[in-house]
């Protein structure tokens, strides 16, 4: 048997139905302009009722808009900024999807901001999110004289630059103070990627617990850069035969693959050793099988 086809209601259709104008349809919809609250209420519950969806290309004619924002990520993210942009990504289409706005993954190549300037010059977007992994002074010197409002995620050296971030150095210096005063006196340090100031941020609030503590750090237990698990391999061997007594890491996925590390040695966690993340994913646990 075949099922009725859903009409597709235009907004001349609901002012036909409804004994209206489009004008009046028009303001019931947007929320602007002068109408009586019977009339909206109304033509908002029609609306609900046959699950009227906006022709988002007309909209953004009439008010000037694409309804479109551009997410720009690095062409070159390495393994341990995976859950990072995952996490991002998902905030940032859900928030857009509440607004009726699409996102616009555009991949950056390093400084290179030829994707910013097409992406200006075709007016395809309202807006310009940047990750931290493309915030170089040359993509931030741009975006300050572009039209578009945009917003980086990771902070900035520039002080007329909007940015939001988590607060990494904080969190560097809570889980090591934990660590601390759990009676660990040897620990070691997986860091990542040293060009990311996220990287720096950690590593300096794992100094400054060792500091307000009164415990030396031991400068052969920092390894920095254990982007993937031969780096990390390497470090766990060279942590153990330093006798570190605990292990943090800078993130889920240095983690994961500093657990394969340990297990393939062997190495029983925490039994003979234990090791603390910065970050809390259900990845990595499906990462560490």
């Amino acid at each position: 048997m075949e099922t009725e086809e859903k009409k597709i209601y235009t907004i001349e259709d609901i002012a036909r139905e409804l004994g209206v104008s489009k004008t009046t349809v028009s303001r019931a919809i947007s929320g602007k302009g002068r109408i009586s609250q019977a009339t909206r209420d109304r033509v908002r519950a029609f609306i609900k009722e046959h699950d009227y969806r906006p022709n988002v290309v007309a909209k953004g004619l009439a008010q000037r808009k694409t309804y479109n924002i551009a997410l720009l990520m690095p062409k070159d993210y390495v393994a341990t900024e995976f859950l990072f942009f995952k996490d991002c990504m998902n905030g940032i289409c859900e928030m857009a999807s509440s607004y009726e706005y699409d996102i616009i993954i555009s991949m950056i190549d390093g400084a290179d901001v030829s994707q910013i300037q097409r992406l200006e010059a075709n007016r395809k977007v309202d807006g310009i999110i940047v990750s931290r992994a493309v915030v170089s002074s040359k993509v931030q010197k741009y975006l300050k004289n572009c039209k578009e409002p945009y917003i980086l995620i990771g902070p900035s050296s520039d002080p007329e630059v909007p940015f939001v971030d988590n607060k990494n150095q904080e969190a560097g210096k809570e889980l090591t103070s934990i660590m601390l005063m759990k009676g660990f006196r040897n620990l070691a340090l997986l860091g990542g990627n040293q060009s990311y100031n996220v990287t720096g941020s950690r590593y300096q609030g794992f100094l400054e617990a060792h500091e307000e503590m009164g415990v030396s750090v031991n400068e052969n237990l920092i390894f920095m850069d254990t982007d993937n698990q031969a780096a990390v391999s390497d470090a766990v061997k060279r942590l153990l035969e330093e006798g570190a007594d605990g292990i943090v890491c800078m993130d889920d996925v240095i983690c994961s693959m500093c657990l394969s590390s340990l297990r393939e040695k062997k190495i029983s966690v925490p039994a003979e050793i234990k090791i603390a993340s910065m970050y809390d994913s259900n990845t990595s646990l499906q990462l560490y099988k």
